[in-house]
Order: C-alpha cells, then sequence, then structure tokens
C-alpha cells in the first residue's frame, strides 16, 4: 500500500510537470539572429543567413531538423501559410549560416520570421520568438534624387590654420583643413509618422540630426574604405524623431580619412594626394503615414549649408572648434538660415555603396583623471592612468577668445615633469595630436571632438584659468564598439595583467579597420592585422568587421607581374584600404589575405568567405609561386618584425630570423590552408598541385635552413623553429633534436628570453606548451628582465609598445607605445591555458578540442570562449596531480577531450548534478562528450607529442 501511495505521489509531481508533459519546453531559444545581427535594419544582402542559439537540459543533446518561416507581416507568419518563405523541415544538424532561399526580397521592406527546431529524438521545440529584419537599398539606383552634398569654404576664424612639420623640414607651414560643413533643409510633414528611415553616406565623417537631436550613437561614422571603390551607407530608425508639420533634417560633415590632406602627402609610400575630395553627404529618408500613404525626402539643392565653429578637422591633427561661430539651435525649425548658402552639389568617384554592417565605433568608456599637476611651464598635465585612443571632454568657463590649447601625448619626458611627443609621430605626418577649443564667454561650456581621434594616455592644457578637475576634464574611449563575448582569467596575476593589456591594445585600434597604431600612422597594416586576429576572435565578435575588411583589401589591390612570370596578378598592398599604401606586399603581409577568411572559417564555420575570396587567394597564392627560386624557396619576404633591439636603421641585424625564412614557413601553412580551401570549393587540380607544392616547400626549407646546433638541431632562429614546429614541418625523426636546439637557444643562449617579433612570438608560447615545455613557455613571460613582456609592463606601460627596446637605457620613448600586433601572443591563454581550440573539419567549434596545457605554476584557471551555438566554458584547477574541470558543451556541438593513455585510466566523469558517467564514448584516447555541463577528473600527466 505504501508502494502504491509513492508511485501516486511520482505520477502526480512528475507527470503533471510541464517539463516532461511538454518535451519541446526543455529547448529554449537563447537568441535568434539574422545575418548575426538581432533585428536588423537596412540589409542589402539579398541572401541573408539565420543563426540560433539554443540551450537544452541533459547531456548529448543536438538538433536534426529545423524549419524557417519568412512573411511579410506578423500576421502571416505562421507554418501554413507564410507568405516569403517557408522551407519546410530540413534534416540537418546546421544552425547557423543558412541562407535565406525564399521569394526575392524587397528593398526597404520589413520581414518577420521565426524558427523551430527538432532535437536528436525528433521532439520539435516551440516556435522561437520573432525576430525581424529589414531591407535598405540594394543598389545605386535607389538612391534616386539624392545629391552629393558639400559646403562653401567661407572660413573667417584665425585659428583655421595649424602648424605641419615633419622630421625632414627645416620650418613648418602653415595648413588648412577642408571645411567642415554643417547642413539644413527645413521639410513640411502634411501627416502623422508611422514610420520613417534615414540612410545616410558620408564620404568623410558626418552626424544626423532632427529637430534638434542627433540621430544614433555612432561617433567617427562610417569606416574608412577605398571610397572611390566601395563606400558605406547607415540606416536609421527616426520615427520619433519626426513630427505632423514643420521638421528641420541638419548634418555636419568633417574631413575623416576621405578628405584628409595634411598629413603623409610627402611620404615616399603614399600617393601624392591623399584626399579623394570634398567632404560631403548623401541622404535619403523613406516616410509612411499612418494612412499607410509615404513620401521620401532627399539631400537636394534645397539644402543650405555654412561652415561653423569647427574650423579646422584631421584625423591625425586633431580639431579646433571656434566657439564664437556657433549657431545656437542650427537644426532646429526657429532657427534663421538666411545667410547660409546654397549647398553645394558635388559628382564624387564612388563605383558602390554599400551596407555597413559591422558595429559602429562609439564613445564606449569616460576615463577620469588619475593625476593632475603642473609642467614646469606652467600649464596643466591630466594622467589618465591608461593608454586609449579617442579624446577629452572639457568643461570650462572662459573669456570670450581665450584659447584653449590641448596637446594629447602617449608619454612623458623620463623625468617625468612634462609631456614627451616622441612616440606619436609628429615628426612623421608632420601635426601633433592637438585639441583647441575658443572660448565664447559663456558659463560652463562643454566640448569634445567630433571627427579626430588621438591615442593618448596625457593631456597638456594651456589657456586655462583655473587648476583642471575631475569635474571639467574627461578622457573618453573611442573605439568601434565590438561585442567582447570571450573571457580568460587565471590564478596568475601576472597572466592575467598580460591578456588587460592585450585586450586594451586591440580596442584602442579598432577604428573600422585594424590599425596598426591610433596616433601616428591609423593603418591596416595587412602584417599587424593577422598577428592579433585569433586572439581578437576569442574575445569580440568581429563577423562583420573582417569581412568589411576583406573588402578593403580587395579594393586595394593593384596589378602587378609575378617575379618570374609575366602573367598580371591582382595583389594587396601592405596596408589597406586608403592611399597610403606602402607598396605592393610582401608575402608575410599579404597573406592576410589568405589567413583572415581562414581564422573567421575556423572560428565561425561560415565557409561563404571562402567561397567568395577563393579566386583571390588562388591569384595572390599563385603569385608568390612566381617568386620560387632554384632551391625551391619563396624569395620574398618582410622579416620577423619588431624583434627585441631590433631597428631597421640603427640595429637591423638583430632581427636573427631572415624575412625570406619566416615568410616561407608562413607560406608552407598557406598551400596547406589553401589545399583545403581548393578541397572546399572542389578544386581537386589546384588541391593535388598545392599538395605538391607543400611538400617540395618542406624538402626546400629542411635543406637550406636546417642545422646542427651543437648536439641539436634548429632552423637558425627561434622564429624559424618556433614556425617550423608550429607549422608541423618538422619531420618526425628531428622532432626532439628541434625542440631541444630551441630550448637550448633560448636557455643558455638568450637566459631564459625570447628573440623572436611578431611571427614567432605569436606562436612560441604555445608551441613550447604543446611539446611538454610549458614552465618554459611561463619564464620567457614571468622572467623580469628585458624582453619579457613582464619586463614591458613593470616598466609602466599599458598598452603593448610597438618595438622590444630596453627602454631605461635610452634617452626618451620612440615609436608607438600601443601595436596591437604585439597582442597575438595571448592566444595562448585560451588555446593552451584553457586548451580550447575548434577543429577545421566541423569548423566554428561545431567540434572542438579541450586540452589544458599549462605550467606548474598555474593551479586554476577561467575560460570562456564564444561559438554560434553559445560559449563554451572550462573551468579548472589543479589540486595535487588532480586535474578538475568543470566543462560547459553547448548544444548541438562535441567536445574531444584529449588524453594520453595514462589519463585516461585516472578519468572520473560526473553530470554537473553529479550522476556518475560510464558508457563513455572514445576516439582512441579522446573522451567524446556531446553538450551537457560535465566535471571531469583525471591524473594529469605529461604531454605525449614527443
Amino acid at each position: 500500500m505504501k508502494n502504491l501511495y509513492f508511485i501516486f505521489l511520482w505520477i502526480l509531481i512528475f507527470g503533471c510537470s510541464p517539463m516532461i508533459k511538454d518535451q519541446s519546453q526543455l529547448i529554449q531559444f537563447q537568441s535568434i539572429k539574422c545575418d548575426e545581427i538581432v533585428n536588423p535594419l537596412g540589409l542589402d544582402n539579398l541572401q541573408p543567413t539565420f543563426s540560433w542559439e539554443v540551450d537544452v537540459l541533459g547531456e548529448n543533446k543536438s538538433q536534426s531538423a529545423y524549419q524557417i518561416v519568412v512573411a511579410s507581416s506578423i500576421e502571416k507568419l505562421n507554418d501554413e501559410n507564410a507568405d516569403v518563405w517557408n522551407n519546410g523541415k530540413i534534416m540537418t544538424n546546421r544552425s547557423s549560416y543558412i541562407k535565406y532561399n525564399g521569394k526575392p526580397l524587397q528593398p526597404f521592406q520589413k520581414y518577420w520570421w521565426k524558427v523551430k527546431i527538432w532535437d536528436e529524438q525528433g521532439v520539435a521545440s516551440d516556435w522561437s520568438p520573432v525576430g525581424t529584419f529589414e531591407m535598405g537599398i540594394l543598389n545605386n539606383a535607389q538612391w534616386e534624387g539624392a545629391k552629393w552634398l558639400s559646403v562653401m569654404d567661407n572660413r573667417t576664424s584665425e585659428h583655421a590654420a595649424r602648424p605641419y612639420q615633419t622630421g625632414k623640414m627645416s620650418k613648418a607651414s602653415m595648413v588648412k583643413s577642408q571645411p567642415a560643413g554643417y547642413f539644413r533643409n527645413e521639410i513640411d510633414l502634411e501627416k502623422e509618422v508611422q514610420s520613417a528611415r534615414a540612410y545616410i553616406c558620408g564620404l568623410g565623417y558626418y552626424e544626423l540630426y532632427m529637430n534638434g537631436e542627433k540621430i544614433g550613437n555612432h561617433v567617427l561614422d562610417p569606416a574608412p574604405s577605398n571610397y572611390d571603390k566601395q563606400a558605406y551607407y547607415v540606416t536609421y530608425d527616426v520615427t520619433n524623431q519626426l513630427n505632423k508639420g514643420k521638421n528641420v533634417v541638419g548634418s555636419i560633415v568633417g574631413n575623416g580619412f576621405y578628405g584628409q590632406n595634411i598629413s603623409w602627402k610627402r611620404d615616399p609610400e603614399s600617393e601624392k594626394d591623399l584626399s579623394y575630395g570634398k567632404p560631403s553627404f548623401k541622404l535619403r529618408i523613406n516616410i509612411t503615414y499612418t494612412d499607410n500613404t509615404s513620401t521620401t525626402i532627399y539631400s537636394d539643392q534645397n539644402w543650405k549649408s555654412s561652415t561653423g565653429p569647427i574650423v579646422f578637422d584631421n584625423v591625425y591633427g586633431g580639431e579646433t572648434y571656434d566657439a564664437r561661430y556657433a549657431f545656437e539651435g542650427w537644426n532646429t525649425v526657429d532657427f534663421n538660415a538666411s545667410n547660409w548658402n546654397q549647398s553645394n552639389i558635388e559628382n564624387p568617384k564612388v563605383s558602390k555603396i554599400s551596407a555597413q554592417l559591422m558595429p559602429p565605433i562609439r564613445a564606449l568608456k569616460t576615463l577620469q583623471p588619475s593625476q593632475i599637476f603642473k609642467a614646469p611651464d606652467g600649464d596643466w598635465i591630466v594622467d589618465f592612468g591608461q593608454n586609449i585612443a579617442g579624446w577629452v571632454a572639457i568643461k570650462v568657463t572662459e573669456e570670450k577668445g581665450k584659447l584653449i590649447d590641448v596637446i594629447l601625448t602617449e608619454a612623458l619626458t623620463k623625468d617625468g615633469k612634462d609631456i614627451y611627443l616622441g612616440t606619436t609621430g609628429g615628426g612623421a605626418n608632420g601635426l601633433k595630436q592637438n585639441l583647441k577649443y575658443i572660448s565664447n564667454g559663456k558659463k560652463d561650456q562643454e566640448w569634445s571632438p567630433k571627427f579626430t581621434y588621438h591615442g593618448f594616455r596625457y593631456a597638456k592644457f594651456s589657456g586655462l584659468s583655473n587648476p583642471p578637475t575631475k569635474e571639467t576634464i574627461q578622457g573618453v574611449l573611442v573605439a568601434t564598439d565590438m561585442q567582447e563575448r570571450g573571457s580568460f582569467s587565471c590564478s596568475d596575476s601576472l597572466l592575467n595583467k598580460m591578456h588587460s593589456i592585450s585586450k586594451w591594445t586591440i580596442v584602442d585600434n579598432m577604428h573600422g579597420i585594424p590599425e596598426d597604431c591610433p596616433h601616428r600612422e591609423k593603418c591596416g597594416w595587412l602584417g599587424d592585422a593577422h598577428a592579433f586576429c585569433e586572439y581578437a576572435l576569442y574575445n569580440y565578435e568581429l563577423d562583420h568587421f573582417y569581412k568589411k575588411y576583406m573588402e578593403d583589401i580587395r579594393t586595394q589591390r593593384k596589378k602587378v607581374k609575378g617575379y618570374h612570370s609575366k602573367t598580371e596578378f591582382l595583389v594587396p598592398t601592405m596596408i589597406a584600404p586608403g592611399k597610403r599604401t606602402s607598396s605592393i606586399a610582401k608575402l608575410d603581409w599579404g597573406v592576410a589575405t589568405i589567413y583572415l577568411p581562414y581564422y573567421h572559417y575556423v572560428y565561425y564555420g561560415d565557409s561563404s568567405i571562402v567561397k567568395e575570396y577563393y579566386q583571390d587567394m588562388k591569384g595572390l597564392t599563385d603569385y608568390y609561386l612566381s617568386f620560387k627560386n632554384e632551391r625551391g624557396i619563396i624569395d620574398n619576404g618582410m622579416g620577423d618584425w619588431c624583434p627585441p633591439r631590433w631597428d631597421r636603421k640603427n640595429n637591423p641585424s638583430a632581427m636573427e630570423c631572415h624575412p625570406v625564412v619566416s615568410a616561407n614557413a608562413y607560406f608552407y601553412d598557406i598551400l596547406g590552408i589553401m589545399k583545403k580551401f581548393a578541397t572546399l570549393v572542389d578544386d581537386k587540380q589546384y588541391a593535388n598541385q598545392l599538395q605538391k607544392e607543400q611538400r617540395e616547400l618542406q624538402a626546400a626549407f629542411d635543406k637550406v635552413y636546417l642545422e646542427e646546433k651543437g648536439e641539436y638541431k634548429w632552423y637558425g632562429s627561434q622564429t624559424a623553429t618556433v614556425m617550423a614546429l608550429q607549422f608541423g614541418m618538422v619531420d618526425k625523426g628531428n622532432l626532439s633534436e628541434v625542440l631541444e636546439g630551441l630550448v637550448t637557444d633560448i636557455q643558455k643562449e638568450k637566459g631564459g628570453h625570447h628573440s623572436t617579433g611578431i611571427h614567432g612570438n605569436r606562436y612560441i608560447y604555445s608551441v613550447l606548451s604543446k611539446y611538454d615545455r610549458a614552465d618554459l613557455a611561463y619564464q620567457i613571460l614571468t622572467i623580469p628582465t628585458f624582453p619579457s613582456q613582464t619586463y614591458v609592463m613593470n616598466y609602466g606601460f599599458t598598452t603593448w609598445p610597438e618595438r622590444q627596446f630596453e627602454w631605461e637605457t635610452m634617452k626618451g620613448l620612440t615609436n608607438s607605445l600601443n601595436h596591437p600586433m604585439h597582442s597575438g601572443f595571448s592566444a595562448y591563454f585560451y588555446e593552451s591555458i584553457g586548451g580550447i581550440k575548434s577543429s577545421y573539419e566541423k569548423a566554428g567549434y561545431k567540434k572542438f578540442t579541450v586540452d589544458p596545457t599549462f605550467p606548474n605554476q598555474i593551479t586554476s584557471a577561467n575560460v570562456a570562449v564564444p561559438t554560434r551555438y553559445g560559449a563554451i566554458k572550462n573551468d579548472w584547477k589543479m589540486s595535487g596531480k588532480t586535474l578538475t574541470m568543470d566543462l560547459k558543451v553547448p548544444f548541438n556541438t562535441t567536445a574531444s577531450i584529449v588524453l594520453s593513455a595514462k589519463e585516461k585510466q585516472s578519468l572520473r566523469i560526473q553530470t554537473n548534478k553529479g550522476t556518475t558517467l560510464n558508457d563513455l564514448n572514445f576516439d582512441q584516447n579522446n573522451l567524446q562528450l556531446g553538450s551537457g555541463n560535465y566535471i571531469i577528473q583525471y591524473t594529469k600527466a605529461s604531454n605525449t607529442l614527443l
């Protein structure tokens, strides 16, 4: 009787539970995205993609099928008669980058969509929450009556000119920027507005206003590009900014990189005129009234314009704002614009205008001064405590006409008493980082620039009547608003600080392109871009960012003949985008054209980027193959940039690895990648050719560069040896000797230090960890003497400097102190200490390995890696010799836990609810786990690769 009671109670509790009653409720959608954006506006992709993240209780859960429906209204969104697309039940486990394949999508149309899935047992989910996407301008013809508008130059401020002087000039010359323009148009709307969208393209930077209100929170918009070939428009929902009756639409347009006509003009690696033309914009506004009629507003000959308080703007030199020329209410209905001019209509060369889908640049963070002190000349210096990219915001009360002059630097003089300009590049580009504000005499005037940004930690103020305070001076971090999705921390504070500095250095250098530095050059050097790409992908959402940058590279290419060939190739330049090209790309820089799509595919699983650029990559591979010499070596390369003590003019021999050697190591890897890509696109003949080329290059590399090192072997430098080990170039029979050759050089000849530049340093710590030398990797990083990362941190840098110099021996700092190419090594934190890497065969972490490899000094780590399926999380700790991992495997993915035979013998695994798992699946020694949350324990053994 008692047993019957308990059976009845069990049925009552669990049988009535909604979790058991309706299995579909076990499947919960965490997010749904179209083109990897939540509810995007202004798409111009006729086949947008769909992705979703799902969370499911239990273990070994996966998707077996999905169904997507798309409709032209919410009412028509159902699985019976969705009027735009219903793909039915599709039997596949794919859940990201699903291409739309329904009726042709129409410009400016809004669509509603949802998805349902079936799990591995055929249980269907409920429908997801409803998502939307909206198409924008799909081709140039749809700009219709929109005109490019520019302003007449009628500046009269005595502060409109600046001194320009490069290091090679004996005296300065006074220069003006092209004028920044203020534009306005009054429109009369006859009815109540139901919806409104603004589409704006700026050639140069713009800000858009309606009825006195700035539209959106973008700054420095749009992203830089090769404007004559590819410009970008931005879409805004402006429904709430427009009213029945009179309205004013306004815009301010500055030079940006489009109109930059001052810096780098005398540089031999630049075009003579770096400006593309006069800064201008074009605008289209679609308005739908509540009665479903519509109207369209354009930028046209009816717009009035004037110069205003921004009397100088340059992305390198800064901005001058003369508040005496400010217009109160210039973008409102009540403003009298009778003395404004009719706007100029331009006809710039712009081949294509596309939707800007990458995250915009925004003001991301405000920094308070950490210290304020007087310089020897009586001016005030503000230390923000962190090297950032952006600007300062000020609040002043000064008499009319008073000039507040702000100079921004990364460094102080060696005595710490004054600012030091030697690292921010005025001698190279001719302009100091200089913000100027001329007071209008009013109380509490607040100002920050609109069309420039700088790299700085310190700001020196002259012209202030009162000392600056935390209330009157702030630093503003300004950068591309990348969503930070990955995370790393461990038990070692030094490594955590390196991770923080690496992230700061990357964030400071993302302004629509991956820059080399945020002050002197602001250029997208290709070698720098691929050096830190993987680390950036571990931390940030960068799908559209790198797709956009690939277009920058593509539109920057130039025709050139091969070295041993009369064939013409389209080859990228060292820099993209812009007119400072710095010549045809050397091999180790140009391979960014192949590495960026490869990393994108491995990290996100989107094969479209490979297919889109396959012919570009194939042509580039063939171009570099034309440099093959009689020894089988590709005779091309730039070098392992910025190793310790190296200087191109004063100490070139400090680059121990010859440029051709490191370039050939990269090219061996590239041949393997291109073989994979050729297979992916079914180019079998080319795949076979590349396999042969790769085999021959490996043999040539060994024959030419492998040498004796005492009783061991290596490839002549740390960098070459590390890259050969990383890319699998070392024959098994030589593996132990080559590794010991590397270790010998590090320990005995370099005193426990690295001698690598950006290429070798990217891999050295991961390679040493992979081959059971994790303690040595830790030693190189944490030894406090030059040139370790700890040495750099101990000197006080908050971002990684460009050069590896012994700073205390120098008269002053030099070169950039904010160079993200040196952040690349920090991928080691994720791929080695965290142990998480995606497979290529099931890219995008559909299947991934988990193999934490770490030094004895680290006892715990917490790592999260973003994927299209949700975050992989591995929180591990060591207790004695026992490793315990708290591992989350996202739904619809598989983890391969890498184990040695000894580790497998001690393996114990439970769910996070304490259930012991005994029926385990292995691939050789490696444990295969489907989705779920697991506690995994085993006795950690040494790596057995050798």
